[in-house]
């Protein structure tokens, strides 16, 4: 699945099969979040950016910043998961008991 790409100068993010890309410049809080889920759940795929694929700077510096947050949790991304899903472990099962 992809979820980041390049396309006309623009770069894009896709969040769920039944949607549509969306301008990166558009993407909030919410929907990165859900981009980060994406990536750490699924085997996903995003086009590498360079210096002459994105002409539009605003997007260029937004997709500059996420695909690199994004390709840095490679080689983390199931020690990120791990810690991600056991962080609260301790207190569900507290919570759950009572």
């Amino acid at each position: 699945m992809k979820i980041l790409k390049i396309e006309n100068g623009n770069g894009y993010f896709f969040l769920q099969h039944d949607s549509e890309w969306q301008p990166i410049d558009a993407i909030d809080k919410t929907a990165l979040l859900k981009l980060l889920d994406l990536y750490l759940e699924n085997d996903v795929e995003m086009d590498s950016p360079d210096d002459q694929s994105v002409s539009n700077q605003a997007h260029a510096i937004i997709y500059r910043g996420i695909f690199d947050k994004l390709s840095q949790l490679v080689d983390e991304k199931s020690r990120f998961k791990d810690e991600s899903e056991t962080l609260y472990l301790e207190e569900m099962k507290k919570y759950a008991t009572q």
